[in-house]
C-alpha cells in the first residue's frame, strides 16, 4: 500500500484509534457442534449404543454360573414373551411420537411461520424421545437373539440383567413420553414461541451491538473511500446460502499483516451465490485491472497459497438458513412473520400479533440503549476493515414497518405501537429519536383513519 493510500485511510485527528475491541466476537462452531446439529444424529447415536449394549451384555452374562437376585427370574419362554412385547409396543409408540411431531411441525408452519420449524426440530427432548423409543425396540430384538431354551445339547440361557435393563428402558420410555407430551403442549403455545425467539434475539443483540458507555462506540466513524488508482482483488464465494457469521477480528489481523484493507461485500443475514463477490481486498500488489481470483487461472493455486485466501473465506460463514450466530435481525424477522400471519385475513388474530409486539417491545428496549458498530474498522489508526453492519434503526424499521402495514384495519396493534414508542423514548439514545418519531406518526395516522371509518359507518347505514 502506498503512502498516499495510508493517508486516505488514516484518521487525521486520532492516529492511535483502534476499533477492534468493539467488534462482536464469533461464536466458535466446531466440528463437534456440527456433528450434533442434524435432527437424526442424537436418535441414531442412542440406537447404536443400545444395539451394541444388547449384543455385548448377554455375552458378558454368560460368565455367571448362578442366578442373580432382584432381576428377571423367568424362564426362556417368559423372556421371549417379554422382549417380544417390548419390541412390538415400542415400535408402535415410536410411530405415534413421530406422527405427533409431524402434526405439530405442520401446525406450527401453517399457524405461525415456516421459519420457526428449526426451533422445534432442534429440541433435544423430541430427539431424545424418538431415540429412546427406537433404542428400546432395537435393544429388545438384539437381546432376544441370545435367549435359548433347554433343548438337546443346548443349555438354557436367559440373560437376566439384559432383560431387566430392557424393562428399565421401558420405564425410561414412559417418562420420556410424558416429558415429550408436556414439551409439545407448551412449545406450540404462541407465548412460548415468541418468548424463545425474544431470548435468542436479545442474547445476539447483547453480543453484537456495543454498549452506549463503551468509549470506542462513542467515537465517530472513520472516513474511507475506495482508492481510485488501485486494483482491488475480489474474492468470490465458493458456496451459496446466507452469511450467518463474520470473523471481523480475523479479517483485521489478515489485513494488518499484509498492509491492506478488506471490504466485506455481503453483510450478515444476506444471501450469496457461488461465484458472487464476497470480499474485496485493496492494497495488494496484484497486476492488471480490478480482478477476481477466478481470473488468475494459471496461477490460482499459487495466489491462494501466497495470500492465504482460505483464511479470508473461513472468516465468512455461509449456511443454508439464517441462524442466531451473529444476526440480530433473524429473530426479529421471525417475530414479525408471526405477527403478519396473525393479522392476515385468513387468520385474523390481532391478539396474537399483540403478544408478538410485547416481545418486540422487550427487544427494542434493550436495543435502543446500544450503539451501532463502526463501518470502517481502524487498527492502530488505519482502516483495515470496511463492512456493512446491521444498524439499530434497521431493527426498529423491521420491527414496526410491516406490522403497521398489515395492521391498517386494526386498532389494537397500532395503539400498542404508540404505547411501545412512548415507553422507549425515556431509554432510547438521542440518535434513534427520528426513527421513533416517524413510526409514531404512522401509527397515529392509522388510528385516526380507523376511528374515522368507525364514525362514518353508522352514518352510511342510516343513509
Amino acid at each position: 500500500m502506498t503512502e498516499a493510500t495510508n493517508q486516505t485511510t488514516r484518521d487525521a485527528d486520532h492516529d492511535d484509534l483502534d476499533d477492534v475491541g468493539v467488534l462482536p466476537r464469533t461464536r466458535s462452531i466446531t466440528r463437534w457442534d456440527r456433528f450434533w446439529r442434524p435432527f437424526w444424529m442424537l436418535p441414531t447415536v442412542i440406537v447404536v449404543l443400545a444395539t451394541v449394549t444388547g449384543a455385548l451384555l448377554p455375552e458378558w452374562e454368560k460368565t455367571f454360573d448362578e442366578h442373580l437376585p432382584f432381576v428377571f427370574q423367568g424362564g426362556p419362554g417368559g423372556a421371549r414373551d417379554m422382549l417380544g412385547n417390548i419390541a412390538g409396543a415400542m415400535i408402535s409408540v415410536t410411530g405415534l411420537v413421530f406422527s405427533i411431531t409431524m402434526v405439530v411441525v405442520q401446525l406450527a408452519s401453517s399457524q405461525f411461520s415456516p421459519r420457526v420449524l428449526s426451533d422445534f426440530l432442534s429440541s433435544r427432548i423430541t430427539q431424545a424421545t424418538l431415540g429412546i423409543f427406537a433404542a428400546t425396540f432395537t435393544y429388545a430384538l438384539t437381546v432376544l437373539r441370545s435367549v435359548r431354551g433347554d433343548t438337546g445339547d443346548i443349555t438354557a440361557f436367559v440373560p437376566q440383567i439384559s432383560i431387566t435393563l430392557g424393562f428399565l428402558l421401558v420405564l425410561a420410555s414412559v417418562a420420556m413420553f410424558l416429558a415429550f407430551i408436556h414439551h409439545i403442549t407448551t412449545s406450540i403455545q404462541v407465548s412460548s414461541i415468541v418468548s424463545h425467539l425474544g431470548e435468542s434475539t436479545m442474547a445476539i443483540a447483547d453480543r453484537y451491538f456495543p454498549r452506549s458507555d463503551d468509549p470506542t462506540a462513542q467515537r465517530r466513524d472513520a472516513r474511507w473511500d475506495e482508492p481510485e488508482q488501485q486494483a482491488p482483488l475480489t474474492v468470490e464465494s465458493q458456496e451459496h446460502g446466507y452469511v450467518v457469521e463474520i470473523d471481523h477480528r480475523s479479517l483485521v489481523s489478515w489485513a494488518t499483516e499484509r498492509d491492506a484493507v478488506v471490504q466485506v461485500l455481503t453483510p450478515v443475514g444476506r444471501y450469496v451465490t457461488e461465484g458472487a463477490p464476497a470480499l474485496r481486498v485493496w492494497g495488494l500488489d496484484v497486476p492488471g485491472a480490478p480482478v477476481t481470483v477466478a481470473e488468475h487461472r494459471d496461477d490460482q493455486e499459487e495466489l491462494e497459497s501466497e495470500l492465504d485466501l482460505a483464511t479470508l473465506r473461513r472468516a465468512v460463514a455461509v449456511e443454508q438458513d439464517r441462524a442466531f450466530n451473529q444476526d440480530p435481525a433473524v429473530g426479529m424477522r421471525k417475530l414479525v412473520d408471526i405477527a403478519e400471519r396473525a393479522l392476515s385475513p385468513g387468520i385474523n388474530d390481532p391478539t396474537t400479533a399483540s403478544q408478538v409486539m410485547d416481545e418486540i417491545h422487550r427487544i427494542l428496549r434493550r436495543v435502543v440503549t446500544r450503539r451501532d458498530l463502526p463501518r470502517a474498522v481502524r487498527h492502530d489508526g488505519i482502516v483495515r476493515l470496511v463492512h456493512t453492519p446491521q444498524r439499530v434503526e434497521e431493527l426498529i424499521d423491521l420491527a414496526l414497518e410491516e406490522v403497521l402495514h398489515y395492521a391498517e384495519n386494526s386498532l389494537q396493534v397500532p395503539r400498542q405501537v404508540l404505547f411501545i414508542i412512548e415507553r422507549l423514548r425515556p431509554v432510547a439514545l438521542p440518535e434513534y429519536a427520528e426513527a421513533l418519531d416517524h413510526w409514531e406518526r404512522v401509527a397515529e395516522q392509522i388510528v385516526e383513519r380507523a376511528r374515522a371509518d368507525d364514525e362514518a359507518a353508522p352514518t352510511e347505514q342510516r343513509a
